[in-house]
């Protein structure tokens, strides 16, 4: 950091810490956001009313959708500008230009998809009517930033002044989330490393895509990627080509959960009748919180829910008529093509037309405090060039993400559905990230389905890299929206789904290959089975469940090595400490870290010999296949002796007892306990969301953050996803008739200023699991737009 930089953060501290008091609040006063009085807003048909509640949560009262939007846009910019800028430039690959060489790494990762290009796309591509709510939207953004008496405190510390808001920046900032949910390449690089490198057996032993909890709402009960036998000849080949030599960690037990829970409970479960959808959506957790809640009134039109700051949707909620709700797909819906390059030309490729030449196109990144960085982009017909080469050779990314037609604002639809036919008729085309959706209905109704656009492969099921260049592999459009699945009404009076595997081998696409453990989803559903009459309150209840009956194998094995009194002092303890688990990942829970620390070192011993060819062709390589807890099991039972990962031991038994011990030696060790019976779950699982600002800056932190707590909840496991900075984002249960009874509450607060009284006021409320009210509450403040 130059000397420049360093004293212009201490002076924000000094604002913050020990400036003058006048100084210190004209500055934040200025700042703050405006919520009562009048202001104008240029192109509004009719005058807008923003009532705002206690939280800070605002109805808004226009007459037509493109007001609505105006208006949220204007809002959206006075409460979380920041956050916006932030998503639209870490999207596109600018973050640079602000944070300087720190970020430079990223900005050419971002550009190499060149989202700028595909949002610009998107936008020509964009229905009329949708184009018409981006562009008052767009409005809105632009009316705040050119008329705010001062901007968010974080463009002052930065130095620099947000450019005008793009119809593109909308898109870029959707793009954003459709990477976090579904942008990832991790698993086809990781199955097609296993697959050049690995017996077939063992990488089909390894990447199951099911588990004794598989819960499947459609297509039969067999699945493309069944449990295997173990492979006992060529897993004991491996562990003994590996030897003795240190392996690295490759291991991935339980990657963090970007996922969900939501289900819907019909008519025939409640107490009178009222459908409801349940929803809580797992993410990253910072400050301020990734959505905005918002009710919007225009013409007949009541829609009340979550809105992505940046983009011109309820993401999630209700329009009185219908609730709807996401978990994301985990589908496949991106491919690495291989690159077949001329031997005598280097420049140009195989395709099945024959040689072509790349496209290419050279930006320039600009960097805060440094010299610009040309760099050179490529693409073929298929896609920019991926980053990185797949075993040294380069792959093109085809993803329905960098495809105009399968990203659009379609979700604006569901503002006047009033039936479910019609809300599954918007979700099936609307483009955006795979999402299952369960929705209910006014009349007590359920359904089940897909949202977004799914590719529909010819040639290969996309789960390894292949090269397209013959045209035997290739896409062949998408699935059509009238064949994607669907359930209405089940005969349980249920449907829920947790990024679970939902549909059988008799569905007749390939949806995807790596889903999440079904545990989470299994639990969900049998609980809703011995529920009768449920209410909205019932499915909070459900939503801060934190038995795991998962963790009852771990416990089981343990003690089963454990039998006796062990002699040895810290086995003892390790023992009194499991016994003491009451099956719970509550903050209290006493034993459960121990078993979770157990488990990850056993997958880590166990699953390393196996992929350790793969670790070395690529140093990037992480086995984080999320199903991997059925091979894990099946190893840990069958204890076969050829199996058994290291030859040090005598048997599987003294593998599991010394594993344990370490486990034991390093939670105590790691967390600073004397004794296991005193390490609460709480003491391991904490939970501290920051701003962007405290990870470079940490005096920032004591102003920016939410304070750190000890928290109940899990990684995968459970029903209460809430750890390592992932979890619910929001909980949500709400009928649509009955929105009065509603429940929905968020980390932090409405607002991205840390002096505003809305920054931090749904914190505990989310934290400690109490209800709030769905629906805004009595008006507090209120603002009146006038048009200009």
């Amino acid at each position: 950091m130059n000397a420049k930089r360093f004293l212009y953060l201490f002076g924000f501290a000094l604002l913050f810490v020990i400036a003058p008091a006048a100084y210190q609040i004209d500055r934040i006063a200025q700042s703050l956001p405006v919520m009562d009085g009048e202001a104008g807003l240029p192109g509004l048909s009719e005058k807008a009313e923003v009532e705002a509640d206690e939280f800070g949560i605002p109805s808004v009262r226009v007459e037509t959708r493109e007001d609505a939007f105006r208006v949220l846009g204007y809002l959206h910019a006075r409460d979380r500008l920041f956050q916006m800028d932030l998503m639209r430039r870490k999207t596109a690959g600018r973050l640079a230009e602000v944070f300087g060489a720190k970020a430079l790494l990223l900005d050419k990762r971002q550009r190499a998809y060149q989202f700028q290009r595909a949002a610009e796309d998107a936008v020509n591509r964009m229905p009329a009517d949708q184009r018409k709510v981006l562009q008052a939207y767009t409005d809105g953004v632009n009316a705040f930033i050119s008329r705010a008496k001062a901007l968010p405190f974080e463009f002052r510390v930065l130095a620099y002044h947000p450019d005008a808001w793009r119809l593109e920046d909308s898109m870029l900032v959707a793009l954003g989330m459709f990477q976090t949910l579904n942008g990832h390449d991790k698993d086809e690089r990781t199955l097609t490393l296993m697959d050049r490198l690995l017996p077939a057996e063992v990488t089909a032993f390894l990447t199951p895509d099911t588990d004794p909890y598989v819960t499947v709402l459609l297509g039969g009960g067999d699945s493309h990627r069944p449990a295997r036998p173990v492979p006992v000849k060529s897993i004991a080949s491996l562990i003994e080509e590996v030897g003795d030599q240190k392996l690295g960690s490759v291991i991935e037990p339980e990657a963090p959960s970007i996922g969900s829970n939501n289900w819907a409970v019909g008519g025939t479960k409640t107490k009178d009748g009222r459908a409801i959808v349940a929803n809580d959506m797992h993410l990253g957790l910072s400050v301020p919180n990734i959505w905005y809640r918002a009710r919007l009134f225009y013409g007949d039109v009541d829609l009340s829910g979550v809105t992505l700051p940046g983009v011109p949707l309820v993401v999630v909620g209700s329009n009185r008529h219908v609730v709807w709700g996401f978990t994301n797909v985990d589908a496949d819906l991106l491919d690495l093509v291989r690159v077949e390059l001329d031997p005598a030309d280097p420049g140009r490729y195989r395709t099945p037309e024959g040689w072509r030449r790349f496209e290419t196109r050279t930006e320039t990144i600009v960097v805060k405090d440094g010299s610009a960085e040309p760099l050179e982009l490529k693409s073929t017909v298929w896609g920019p060039l991926a980053p990185e080469p797949l075993l040294g050779q380069p792959v093109a990314v085809r993803w329905t993400a960098l495809d105009p037609r399968a990203v659009n604002l379609g979700l604006l639809g569901m503002d006047r559905v009033k039936t479910l036919n019609e809300a599954m008729a918007v979700v099936n085309r609307a483009g955006a990230p795979p999402q299952n959706v369960v929705l209910a209905d006014d009349a007590g109704h359920i359904a089940w389905t897909y949202m977004g656009f799914f590719p529909r492969r010819v040639g290969f099921d996309g789960s390894v890299s292949v090269s397209w260049a013959n045209g035997s592999a290739r896409w062949d459009g998408f699935i059509p929206p009238e064949e994607l699945p669907r359930v209405v009404d089940p005969a349980e009076g249920f449907l829920a789904t947790a990024n679970n595997r939902t549909l059988g081998k008799e569905y007749p696409y390939v949806i995807g290959h790596n889903f999440s453990y079904s545990y989470r989803a299994y639990r969900i559903a049998e609980t809703l089975k011995g529920m009768p009459r449920v209410s909205e309150q019932d499915m909070l209840a459900l939503q801060l469940d934190t038995v795991s009956e998962f963790y009852e194998f771990y416990r089981r094995l343990a003690l089963s090595v454990l039998n006796g009194e062990p002699e040895d002092a810290i086995l003892a303890e390790a023992k009194r400490s499991i016994e003491r688990w009451n099956g719970r990942l509550d903050a209290d829970s006493i034993g459960i870290g121990l078993l979770v620390e157990w488990r990850r070192n056993l997958a880590k011993a166990v699953f390393a010999p196996l992929v350790s060819r793969c670790a070395a062709a690529d140093p990037n390589f992480a086995y984080a296949w999320r199903e991997q807890e059925t091979p894990l099991r099946t190893l840990l039972t069958e204890q076969v002796p050829e199996t058994l990962p290291d030859r040090q031991y005598a048997d599987w038994r003294s593998f599991l007892i010394e594993t344990l011990r370490r486990s034991a030696e390093e939670a105590k060790q790691r967390n600073g306990v004397d004794r296991l019976e005193n390490l609460a779950w709480g003491e391991i699982n904490r939970v501290h969301l920051s701003h962007p600002f405290s990870q470079t800056f940490t005096l920032a932190g004591w102003v920016l953050d939410m304070p750190e707590e000890p928290a109940s909840g899990c990684g995968s496991f459970c029903v209460r996803v809430l750890f390592d900075g992932h979890g619910a984002s929001e909980r949500m249960a709400v009928s649509p008739n009955h929105p009065e009874d509603g429940i929905l509450h968020m980390p932090g607060g409405q607002s991205g200023h840390p002096f505003s009284v809305h920054y931090r006021d749904q914190q505990q409320a989310w934290l400690k699991g109490v209800a709030l009210p769905f629906l805004p509450g009595a008006a507090k403040h209120h603002l009146t737009l006038i048009p200009e």
